[in-house]
């Protein structure tokens, strides 16, 4: 037997002793995940029974934890590395680290307008078309179905409402069905459509109800000062009628104004009701709708008057029950903190929404608005000086009470990039 092989099997019989007498079971505990751990430099972390301290940057390429009673990790600043556990030269566990970077972004609060542009045209129902010979959808006949997307006709790429209209009139009048490209869910189809004339109109007709458009009102949750990148509500826009998420063509936000409340009360969620201050005052765009909120880039500074220095965030495993705030407007366009409680926090290995339980203990906002109302969404929570995520849920039953996001998932979505850079080099 070589000496290559013989360090091979002595490093595996030290690997079995340290599990079977539990060295490595306080590491899964405070890695939570024992293949990824974050540290944030500058800190301390327990690991096993000694203390890591100080997590520094370093420029070897992997991250080496002597096993001796002071266990130091040297951190490096290439984001995602290495974490080696080795006697006497053998290694015996890798862990994947993560190295937070110093992070920051501006808190919103601000009440926003917004109005989105679907991708096509959705359709959001069916009706008949009263013809001669009877009532008929031709639409339904086709096999389209409520919240499917009309993405071309004949060729033509079909951006709104108005781009229908010309080929439904042609085709019914020459008599040749219409090519239709439909887009539901991830998947593409094409189907054929015969307009139908309506007896008493005397024009043809889809039997579709369709729409191009949503509006409504909720909060920016932050932006990133150097990019300009943004993220607010903190879930997704769907269709009012299909309740399916809208695929965003293109879309804007612009200041809006909280005109009165509709408080909430247990069965009946409230609502901030509020208007747009200048639908030509565009603040910026939307490119993104999905779970964990709307996304885009700002074209100007926006000022919440209250906190409008960057605050550093914290992540989900950071987050701790108790006192918190939150940033959001109840009157006209003033941003103010509120008081709330974390009730708890699931530290979150993967993105996910409802990472938290939050409860308005703010008397001035339980008597204005009974709790979290419509329009709350995407107001950010502080805690500890520190951004930890969003509004975005209300519990039916109790108003007072609701669900947040964690941040880290939402500045991914805006794709900020929260650790030091440098992954790909990471083995």
């Amino acid at each position: 037997m070589n000496r290559d092989k013989i360090r091979k099997l002595f490093g595996l019989i030290l690997l079995v002793s340290f599990v079977y007498i539990g060295f490595f079971s306080p590491v899964g505990k405070v890695l939570n995940n024992p293949n990824e751990l974050t540290l944030l430099k500058g800190q301390s972390y327990e690991l096993a029974s000694a203390q890591v301290v100080n997590a520094v940057s370093d420029s070897s390429d992997k991250i080496h934890v002597l096993n001796d009673e002071n266990l130091i990790i040297e951190a490096l600043e290439q984001g995602k590395s290495d974490l080696l556990f080795d006697i006497a030269g053998i290694p015996i566990k890798k862990v994947s680290v993560n190295v937070l970077k110093d992070f920051k972004v501006i808190p919103g609060g601000q009440s926003i307008g917004v109005k989105i542009n679907s991708k096509g045209v959705l359709v959001v129902g069916h009706h008949l078309v009263n013809t001669p010979s009877g009532k008929v959808s031709p639409g339904e006949k086709a096999g389209i179905q409520t919240g499917d997307l009309i993405l071309s006709i004949d060729g033509q790429k079909i951006e709104s409402i108005n781009d229908v209209g010309p080929h439904v009139q042609r085709s019914g009048k020459e008599g040749k069905p219409l090519k239709i490209v439909v887009q539901r869910k991830d998947e593409q189809f094409e189907t054929d459509l015969q307009p139908a004339i309506d007896a008493s109109e005397g024009k043809y007709k889809l039997g579709l109800y369709i729409r191009d458009s949503a509006s409504g009102i909720g909060t920016l949750t932050f932006y990133e000062p150097k990019t300009k990148k943004y993220g607010a509500l903190g879930h997704v826009i769907s269709d009012m009628d299909t309740k399916m998420p809208i695929v965003v063509k293109d879309g804007y936000i612009v200041p809006s104004t909280v005109t009165s409340i509709q408080k909430g009360a247990n069965g009946a969620p409230g609502e901030k009701l509020a208007r747009f201050l200048n639908e030509r005052n565009i603040v910026g765009n939307i490119q993104k709708n999905n779970q964990f909120g709307i996304y885009g880039t700002l074209n100007k500074d926006l000022n919440n008057g209250i906190l409008n220095k960057p605050l550093p965030i914290a992540l989900s495993h950071q987050v701790k029950k108790g006192p918190a705030q939150i940033l959001t407007v109840v009157d006209e366009d003033k941003v103010e903190l509120f008081d709330i409680e974390i009730i708890s926090s699931t530290p979150q290995k993967f993105p996910a929404t409802k990472g938290m339980v939050i409860k308005i203990t703010d008397e001035r906002l339980l008597e204005k608005t009974g709790g979290i109302v419509q329009g709350m969404s995407g107001s950010p929570i502080i805690q500890d000086g520190k951004l930890i995520g969003a509004v975005t849920h209300v519990f039916v039953n109790d108003p007072s009470s609701g669900y947040g996001v964690h941040i880290e998932w939402m500045l991914n979505e805006a794709d900020l990039n929260i650790y030091v850079k440098g992954e790909e080099k990471a083995s």
